[in-house]
């Protein structure tokens, strides 16, 4: 019978979500959910120096947010409660305590002055610094004053790696750390340890910026008898130049400000999912049953995938518009302008439907608000157009009196007679549709795009039509 997989998010309570801290939990989330397993979050709150207050609240409004459902841990419970690693502090000190009784553990009796004379003699004589080197021949027995040191033994490593393949270390890169710090809490190194061999993880999910430990890590499962998980890093995700690893000002900031800013959950979870990750076919967008049933960690790439905010903003008006208009009305309740807040429902859909196909973000339809009072006038728009800007003001109102004057005499007002009559204007003035169809709608939105012509007169209607069109406005 197989083990059941069980993967792990496990961040540290230090600030927002990003971009990479979301496309690993994404990824822990997917191979866990393709394998019918267990998703566990579990809050790695040991750092109490930077930790940030209310960060733990925000992560897991995060999560919710995108729908990355866990199936026990922090908040939930579950058999291998508790989940939040500052309430596991006794469980660390007996697994410490077996590494002390085995003799691969010590406390450490240098002061940091001490350590760093250490250090800068290893700087004065080139070669690495390395704690091993210093290890005291007899250390005081361990009274949870003084940080306790692993004691390493030091040997070559070959690992395999879901992701980055087949890698070996020698045994220069292993050296004495922290288990447990001087004020009672544990470090990264040891108790991540700890809590995936007590929760039985299976598959250890991480950045790249881990992988120069792992040879540590592997040392320490030896000396406490633990079998290795399975174990995929992840590469960084690189700015959108390229050339170094995504940073605050590159566009890692906080997931939800994206969810802010109009994107959807599931534009979020396919972009991020596909930043170094492909099913091997040209398919690009996925909604999350389709990454779900296609994820497998053998199909992300090594090498660090770029982040491109015009693919995500292309992405999201593609849900956008897969979206029925309930669910889109449902979800734009908090993007529409000031002015149509004491609109009927009625025409805010009738407004939406027309808007769909143009927003790129929710936060888009904001810009739709000439169909809900007077919009101000920009003449910018006149005046930066390729053909308009070349015309006079004379040639302008006259071409607006001839469009104005067809118009009136409409008394069918829809999309299809008011197309109608468009047409018969080009032939009358002898315009192209990019001189008279443009100027028209502008006067009639003052806004650099729009939808359909035709769409957004018959929804407007006749009166507000024929009153925008009959204020000509100059410099």
């Amino acid at each position: 019978m197989n083990t059941p997989i069980r993967t792990r998010f496990a961040p540290s309570p230090t600030g927002f979500q990003h971009v990479g801290n979301i496309r690993t939990a994404l990824f822990a989330y997917l191979v866990a959910r393709h394998a019918g397993g267990d998703f566990i979050l579990r809050l790695e709150d040991t750092d109490k120096k930077r930790e940030v207050e209310a960060a733990a609240d925000h992560l897991v409004k995060t999560l919710r947010t995108l729908g990355l459902d866990w199936d026990e841990g922090y908040e939930k419970g579950g058999p291998y409660a508790p989940y939040k690693q500052s309430e596991r502090l006794a469980l660390y000190h007996q697994w410490a305590q077996q590494l002390i009784d085995k003799g691969r553990a010590y406390a450490d009796p240098y002061s940091p002055e001490e350590i760093q004379s250490f250090r800068e003699h290893a700087q004065h004589e080139k070669r690495a610094f390395l704690y091993r080197h210093h290890r005291p021949t007899h250390p005081p027995t361990w009274d949870g004053t003084m940080p306790l040191r692993f004691k390493s033994d030091p040997k070559s490593y070959s690992w395999h790696d879901e992701v980055m393949g087949d890698l070996s270390t020698g045994p220069e890169v292993i050296d004495d750390f922290v288990l447990i710090k001087s004020d009672g809490y544990p470090t990264y190194n040891f108790c991540h340890i700890v809590d995936d061999a007590e929760m039985k993880i299976t598959h250890v999910i991480r950045g790249q910026e881990f992988i120069s430990s792992q040879p540590n890590y592997l040392n320490l499962y030896e000396a406490l008898g633990l079998e290795r998980p399975v174990f995929a890093t992840v590469p960084h995700i690189l700015a959108e130049t390229g050339g170094k690893k995504l940073g605050k000002r590159d566009g890692a900031k906080d997931i939800l400000e994206y969810i802010d800013e109009g994107y959807l959950p599931e534009t979020l979870l396919s972009f991020i999912a596909t930043l170094g990750w492909n099913d091997g076919t040209e398919q690009e967008v996925f909604s999350k049953q389709e990454l779900i049933e296609k994820f497998s960690l053998s199909r992300v790439q090594r090498s660090g995938a770029r982040f491109d905010e015009k693919r995500l903003l292309w992405m999201n008006g593609q849900f956008i518009r897969d979206l029925s208009i309930d669910d889109l009305f449902e979800r734009v309740k908090n993007f529409w302008p000031d002015s149509a807040k004491e609109t009927a429902e009625k025409y805010r859909r009738k407004v939406l439907t027309l808007a769909q196909d143009r927003l790129k973000t929710l936060n888009d339809l904001k810009s739709f608000g000439y169909f809900f009072n007077e919009p101000e006038y920009d003449m910018n728009l006149i005046t930066t157009h390729k053909q308009l800007k070349k015309m006079s003001h004379n040639e302008i109102g006259i071409l607006l009196q001839q469009s104005k004057a067809s118009l009136e005499k409409l008394t069918d007002w829809t999309p299809e007679s008011i197309q109608h009559t468009l047409n018969q204007l080009l032939e009358e003035t002898g315009q192209k549709p990019g001189v008279l169809f443009s100027l028209i709608r502008i006067y009639l939105t003052w806004a650099p795009f729009s939808p359909q012509l035709n769409d957004t007169m018959a929804l407007l209607g006749k009166e507000m039509c024929l009153r925008r069109l009959s204020t000509i406005k100059y410099n």
